[in-house]
């Protein structure tokens, strides 16, 4: 993944609507979700959501398919498995980053 495309990703996703849109479509799996049922789920305006997912479809963060006369919005895997990889590429210069002092959560 280039630099570029990286930027482009987390501009996306740096806004509360459209990590919304993200993450209800990762919750989704690979079935996905109509817009409509988005809009529900998230209580957006279908205009406002429309907007956002053109947003989320230009970052190639989500893909977007027809099912006859339905959309059907999908997270795009292989693109935020690509993101968290750049991201997290040479971690703590190979070191082992586990904290194990830190707080967890057990819940």
């Amino acid at each position: 993944m280039e630099e570029k495309d990286v930027i482009q990703a987390l501009g996306a996703l740096a806004q509360g609507i459209r990590l919304q849109v993200f993450r209800a479509l990762v919750v989704a799996g690979p079935q996905g979700l109509t817009p409509g049922a988005l809009s529900e789920a998230l209580g957006v305006a279908p205009n406002t959501l429309s907007f956002h997912l053109k947003e989320l479809l230009h970052a190639n963060l989500i893909s977007q398919e027809r099912d006859g006369r339905f959309l059907i919005y999908r997270a795009a895997f292989d693109h935020m498995n690509a993101l968290i990889t750049y991201l997290t590429a040479h971690c703590c210069e190979g070191q082992n980053c586990v904290v194990t002092d830190a707080p967890r959560c057990d819940c």
